[in-house]
């Protein structure tokens, strides 16, 4: 069986971008593959995090994984910190990695432009990602089209570790889903939802109520001609609903056309909302069982504890490669 890992910041209470685009086709691969799915709260602070914050939202995230239908007697699911291999494996990658790749990389080229004091963990977070990735013999990672080039580092590293020293890593594939890997901002349709936009109009998290749901659909921004057509170029905004919709709803993008011909754009955005918040529902509901449970606790302390097991193992092998063990064979 195949190894898929993923794993997600808790850097705040995630999008409907973040569930239809990626958490939505976990619940179908723990049938699969053998996963692991990890709160990657060391990943968090490469830029400054309030204690308190982190600790909530790191348990809210892995509240939120359950909620959305991850087994825990199916996959793995752990928080990141409670795992030492990945700190210990990060550091041996960035001794392989290059300072002028990871300067290039995307992300990193972003959130330090313009900044005047840049965490070195911004820099080199890349090869701990890899770490993240490799500890588990990981085949296949579920990512964003904006991950991309992080898994073709952690690829590159992989590689160059498997030259220099032993060929102890698999090489990893990004599989980034066809549907739904972009969910866009409501109010600015040609970028991604995303649950850092100062808008708090841009997104849905999966956490708002009704209410809110239904008025960030209705104020999202769609055009003037009042057509509902799949049209990504011309009409960004009404593709982005229409893709909600589907996804939401499970019904195809040309049977929601056909549904709509003819009618506005006020019957349409309320029935997208309506399909959202049906869509969402029950994830709250498991949601708020677990969050403050002795259920979630037992659960992450049996994921911890399964996850070390395997990172550990991975871990000697790089460190044995490398001369970093005291013993003799």
């Amino acid at each position: 069986m195949q190894t898929i890992f993923s794993g997600i910041q808790p850097s705040g209470t995630l999008t409907l971008g973040n569930y239809l685009g990626a958490m939505k086709h976990f619940v179908d691969l723990q049938e699969e593959y053998n996963c692991y799915f990890c709160i990657v709260n060391q990943h968090a602070i490469t830029v400054p995090q309030e204690k308190a914050k982190l600790k909530e939202n790191s348990r809210s995230l892995a509240a939120l994984y359950l909620a959305v239908g991850i087994h825990p007697d199916k996959s793995t699911v752990f928080i990141q910190s409670e795992v030492p291999a990945h700190a210990q494996l990060g550091w041996i990658l960035q001794c392989v990695s290059y300072i002028g790749e990871l300067e290039r990389m995307t992300q990193f080229k972003d959130k330090s432009e313009g900044k005047a004091a840049v965490s070195a963990g911004l820099l080199t977070y890349p090869p701990l990602m890899a770490a993240d990735i490799l500890l588990y013999g990981t085949d296949i990672v579920p990512v964003g089209e904006d991950q991309k080039q992080h898994i073709e580092l952690t690829r590159d590293l992989a590689e160059r570790f498997n030259r220099q020293y032993n060929e102890i890593f698999t090489i990893p594939e990004a599989r980034i889903p066809k549907v739904g890997a972009r969910i866009m901002s409501l109010q600015n349709p040609t970028r991604k939802m995303s649950k850092s936009d100062e808008n708090q109009n841009a997104f849905i998290s999966m956490l708002d109520d009704e209410k809110t749901i239904l008025k960030k659909i209705k104020r999202a921004q769609t055009d003037s001609d009042n057509e509902i057509r799949f049209d990504k170029e011309k009409k960004p905004g009404v593709s982005n609903l229409l893709t909600i919709y589907s996804l939401c709803a499970n019904k195809s993008i040309e049977e929601l056309e056909n549904m709509y011909e003819g009618k506005g754009y006020g019957q349409f955005k309320e029935d997208t909302a309506n399909a959202v918040i049906q869509a969402l529902k029950p994830i709250q509901e498991r949601y708020h069982e677990l969050i403050n449970s002795d259920e979630l606790d037992e659960i992450l302390d049996k994921g911890a504890e399964k996850a070390n097991r395997t990172a550990q193992k991975m871990l000697f092998k790089a460190e044995r490669a490398m001369g970093l063990e005291r013993r003799r064979r």
